[in-house]
């Protein structure tokens, strides 16, 4: 099998594996068991010796004290790598969770503040729409702006949007579809100058490109583990020091009472473990996909009636996006599959939509170019020979479809 789908989720590092063993284990001994029930002690080699084990971060004996400490080395992990300060990180079941409190913040802020215009990019994921439409429907003013065609969002564009009721800007870091790499830095510049929140969803760029919420003047930012080779069903949302965090989930004091529910420390730390190794070799990991993307890229655009989509120049490395003319990408993608080829047609969380992507139509693509518009996502882990693979196939294929 050819993975390339790493966007819609990666493969779990033996990095980050490891590290969530070290926080899992089962009891040694259970005289309740059957006679053909596991051997004891089978599992506890992880985690018991380091004292964390299965134990609640919030119980107050030895072994949950102890578990609270591994809580918070990950949450002081994850903050570091994106610049932030440990209070400023609250984990959660992933990247949709944290975009929905994102945007419950953002409208505790507007309601306080009686600013109730937001301006939002066209690209955003459906985890950012969804609760932006509830915000509409409640009143508040949703403005989306225009992008450029290779999904560019200019600040002087932004600039002259802003209002005097206008309380956060909504931009995709880096697109999930395209593989565009917004400006952040200058689109932050421009959002504080008029006094609006920056609210960024950064699952496709953290661990991926360097991200410094300060440097960037991010106010709320949201991540997910499984798209950086850590485990599925935890991410984060970083609130900036001074901004009230609006819980989303009531019940308990976990997080520091702003998101109640036990921590899930295996995946947390699995997911701190799968940040600090993409951090630490991006560099490596970066020229390494940018060079395999580049010749995916160079090779179908070969294929006539092959067009990029997305800026080339402001690109996710890995990240390769490509309409072809007179197919449907549902068809390629099957055939793809059937060879043993993984890709996508953009958004998993869309998946199984009839209709044309809003973030390829927002780049004035025809209906038609947008159903044609494939996404191949590559990894660490993906190969040369990978690449010249589906090169081949992909050309044989799109022939095939308009034969």
């Amino acid at each position: 099998m050819i993975y390339f789908d790493n966007a819609a989720t990666s493969p779990l590092s033996p990095t980050a594996l490891a590290a969530m063993l070290a926080c899992l284990s089962v009891a040694e001994t259970d005289p309740c068991a059957p006679e053909n029930a596991l051997p004891d002690k089978m599992f506890s080699a992880f985690g018991t010796e380091s004292g964390i084990g299965f134990a609640n971060p919030s119980s107050l004996h030895a072994a949950g004290r102890a578990a609270a400490d591994r809580l918070a080395e990950a949450r002081n992990a994850v903050a570091t790598a994106i610049g932030a300060h440990a209070d400023e990180i609250i984990f959660t079941s992933g990247g949709t969770e944290a975009d929905n409190q994102a945007i419950h913040i953002v409208e505790a802020i507007g309601e306080a503040s009686e600013r109730r215009h937001i301006l939002v990019s066209p690209l955003e994921h459906p985890a950012m729409r969804s609760p932006l439409k509830v915000l509409s429907d409640k009143g508040f003013s949703v403005e989306v702006l225009p992008v450029e065609s290779d999904g560019r969002l200019s600040p002087s564009t932004v600039a002259a949007h802003l209002r005097a009721d206008t309380v956060a800007v909504v931009v995709l870091y880096a697109s999930n579809e395209i593989g565009t790499v917004q400006p952040i830095a200058a689109i932050g510049d421009t959002c504080h100058g008029a006094g609006a929140l920056l609210v960024c969803d950064a699952v496709q760029a953290v661990g991926h490109l360097p991200v410094n919420v300060q440097a960037a003047g991010i106010d709320l930012l949201t991540a997910s583990a499984h798209k950086l080779h850590g485990p599925h069903g935890v991410g984060m949302l970083y609130v900036r020091s001074g901004l009230p965090t609006a819980a989303l989930l009531l019940g308990g004091e976990q997080e520091g009472g702003r998101r109640a529910g036990t921590e899930n420390l295996p995946a947390i730390n699995g997911f701190s473990a799968a940040m600090v190794e993409s951090v630490t070799r991006m560099e490596a990991d970066t020229a390494h996909r940018k060079t395999l993307s580049d010749r995916l890229i160079d090779g179908l655009l070969t294929i006539p009636g092959a067009h990029l989509v997305g800026s080339r120049a402001h690109r996710l490395p890995g990240h390769v996006s490509i309409s072809f003319d007179g197919i449907s990408a549902e068809g390629l993608l099957f055939l793809l599959d059937s060879r043993g080829v993984c890709a996508s047609a953009g958004s998993a969380c869309a998946a199984g939509s009839l209709d044309p992507s809003p973030a390829l139509l927002a780049l004035g693509l025809s209906p038609e170019a947008a159903l044609g518009t494939v996404r191949f996502t590559l990894s660490r882990y993906n190969t040369a020979a990978e690449v010249e693979t589906v090169i081949r196939m992909t050309a044989e294929l799109v022939g095939r479809l308009r034969g």
